[in-house]
């Protein structure tokens, strides 16, 4: 089969490094040209995770990393202050690890083919274009938020020397800040009332440091259940272009990476692939309900009361996945702000 996947991110450079050495025709297509190909947007993720994801592919996880975490600081706006406990949140290279997974591939730079001249060449397009959905149908009801991010440079030292994050009131977003090293940070805001780059300015402006790369991009919070069609023809969707951000932490890395394994297991019958996408994001539904109840403020605590149960049992009995202590104390404040 010939296969085109269309999108050179977390989803697309990993299923590239899945079907390297199958049976399949796969090419690679990445709409910027090489020298700018780029992904600054938020490289935390879950060290146990991606240990798994990369040695599928052959690749050491340990070759990427750069800060391993050990406290989160959680700053609520309430002049609330709490630490989380992390076992496994990281920050990595993701950018390296994006080219190291589409190194010995054929990938075409600079170009977004039009749908019908894929559709004549190939089998199967994997529409893995994140936010902009280009290859499917158009969302009846989308659900996103603006977020804006630095790369910042400091001179003598970070001002954090580890997680840091503010959640905005009413959880309508937060700022982050992740660590990269010695003299390196993220530091960036997604919020649906639009506060994200006064956040981060205001951050840049009390920290000082030098901004050496600027990126903004909106963050799909809708749920797989609410983004369908997950194919239609010969295209087919995975990651970000079908949902599959954990909205409460607006986390798409390993989501996205799952998305891919799931699709390994179910390409050659799209119907499947569906039914086992809604069965694993299932839960991604109650949480953005959570999340989207908070935001329109028309949030009622005993309403949501078995979500919220819901979300902290998966939370909970997913320590190891999410990286960090799961308590219900510390989902309360966030639930309350």
């Amino acid at each position: 089969m010939k296969i085109a996947v269309m999108g050179m991110g977390v989803a697309g450079s990993y299923l590239m490094a899945r079907l390297k050495n199958s049976e399949h025709e796969v090419v690679g297509y990445e709409r910027s040209t090489q020298e700018r190909h780029d992904s600054i947007c938020a490289w935390g993720t879950i060290k146990s995770e991606l240990d798994k994801f990369c040695s599928k592919v052959g690749r050491s996880f340990e070759d990427f990393l750069i800060h391993d975490g050990k406290t989160m600081h959680v700053k609520m706006n309430n002049n609330v202050n709490f630490d989380i406990g992390l076992h496994g949140l990281c920050t990595y290279d993701k950018l390296a690890l994006i080219k190291d997974f589409i190194k010995d591939s054929k990938i075409i730079y600079g170009v977004a083919p039009k749908l019908e001249e894929l559709e004549k060449e190939y089998d199967m397009i994997v529409d893995c274009t994140g936010f902009a959905r280009t290859y499917l149908p158009k969302l009846e009801e989308d659900f996103f938020l603006p977020t804006y991010e630095y790369k910042v440079e400091y001179e003598d030292k970070v001002p954090f020397d580890d997680f840091y994050i503010e959640p905005f009131p009413g959880m309508s977003g937060y700022f982050w800040y992740f660590p990269l090293g010695e003299k390196w940070a993220h530091i960036g805001a997604g919020d649906y009332r639009k506060n994200h780059i006064k956040a981060t300015d205001d951050f840049l402006k009390k920290y000082g440091g030098k901004v050496q790369k600027t990126k903004g991009r909106p963050i799909r919070l809708a749920t797989p259940g609410k983004c369908k069609p997950f194919y239609k023809g010969k295209v087919v969707g995975i990651g970000e272009s079908i949902g599959t951000v954990y909205a409460l932490l607006g986390e798409g890395i390993i989501p996205s990476m799952q998305c891919v394994d799931i699709f390994i297991e179910n390409m050659h019958d799209f119907a499947a692939y569906e039914k086992a996408v809604d069965e694993h994001y299932k839960i991604y539904d109650k949480v953005f309900k959570f999340v989207r109840a908070k935001i329109r403020k028309d949030f009622n605590f005993f309403k949501s009361l078995p979500d919220f149960i819901s979300i902290f049992r998966y939370m909970k009995k997913n320590e190891a996945r999410f990286g960090m202590d799961v308590k219900i104390s510390d989902l309360m404040k966030v639930a309350k702000a």
